[in-house]
């Protein structure tokens, strides 16, 4: 199969179940919004090492949301509702509470739990807290310096996909680059996804496992390292030396199916692309398999 002359392996990436949250972030201008959600969201690449997976999801203008101000809607993913739990405590607590003008709200409608992070949040005021109600919406009023700070009570999470992914192979790096930066761009209008990485793209692909270093639970894909080609068993075709990786985590797996579908889309559309393929584990690591064909 082929898109635009770049073939479409008939191949799948292998996605899993994780926890899934969705926060508004609020402020009284669209960059103070953006600088808050970006801090909430930082050292979210993988919980292969990192305490959650998260990123920016979509813009939300003040025309809709709770309290008329702009927005910006982010997503924190975690296996564990013990983790999950921990991380909406620090990173609301110590990113966005502490950003000058936010107010933070549970976007999450149709959830499967509730945390009560808001609720532990408002202990901060040290008595001098309040209850109001926003748009329906129980709120905890913080008092900071800079005002009041704004946080609804409890926050809802869901089962959700993560490690929904596809390679770009490129003739160089800069046709891959550009391929991966246009996938990125398509897939932020996909509502319910993030791509977490930094600048949604993924430089350092990985195994599960490592054949010299056995402390290691995860360690290079050398089979997609361009670097290796005459080195290895190689997965990479001759006339590719560009390769870069797009992984998604989503609210459900239409999301990230979707999102899958308009980044290959876009990518196709750069010059220098030869190849689209995908990571997984032979089915041992997820039980989601998105065929890259199936998505077209």
């Amino acid at each position: 199969m082929e898109i635009n002359g770049v073939e479409i392996k008939d191949n799948y990436a292998e996605g899993f179940g994780i926890k899934v949250t969705r926060i508004l972030v609020t402020a009284a201008t669209k960059r103070l919004a953006k600088i808050a959600a970006t801090e909430a969201t930082g050292y979210g690449t993988s919980v292969i090492g990192c305490p959650a997976e998260a990123g920016i999801d979509c813009y939300v203008p003040p025309t809709e949301t709770p309290d008329g101000r702009p927005g910006y809607v982010i997503m924190l993913c975690q296996g564990s509702k013990k983790q999950l739990d921990h991380e909406l405590l620090e990173r609301i607590g110590m990113c966005i509470l502490t950003a000058p003008t936010t107010a933070a709200f549970n976007v999450l409608d149709d959830a499967d739990e509730e945390l009560k992070t808001g609720f532990k949040l408002k202990f901060f005021g040290d008595g001098f807290e309040d209850e109001l109600e926003i748009d329906g919406r129980k709120m905890h009023s913080i008092p900071i310096m800079s005002g009041d700070f704004l946080v609804e009570s409890t926050f809802g999470f869901k089962a959700g996909v993560a490690g929904g992914n596809f390679f770009i192979l490129a003739e160089n790096q800069m046709a891959g680059v550009m391929a991966a930066e246009a996938a990125v761009d398509a897939i932020s209008a996909v509502e319910g996804v993030i791509t977490p990485f930094p600048g949604g793209m993924v430089a350092s692909g990985s195994k599960v496992g490592c054949n010299n270093y056995k402390f290691l639970n995860a360690s290079t894909n050398e089979k997609m390292c361009v670097t290796l080609k005459d080195k290895v068993d190689s997965d990479i075709r001759e006339d590719a030396n560009g390769v870069f990786e797009i992984v998604i985590d989503g609210i459900d797996e239409e999301s990230v199916r979707a999102a899958m579908k308009a980044g290959i889309e876009a990518a196709c559309n750069v010059p220098g692309v030869l190849e689209i393929d995908a990571g997984n584990f032979g089915g041992n690591l997820g039980a989601y398999k998105i065929n890259l064909q199936d998505l077209f």
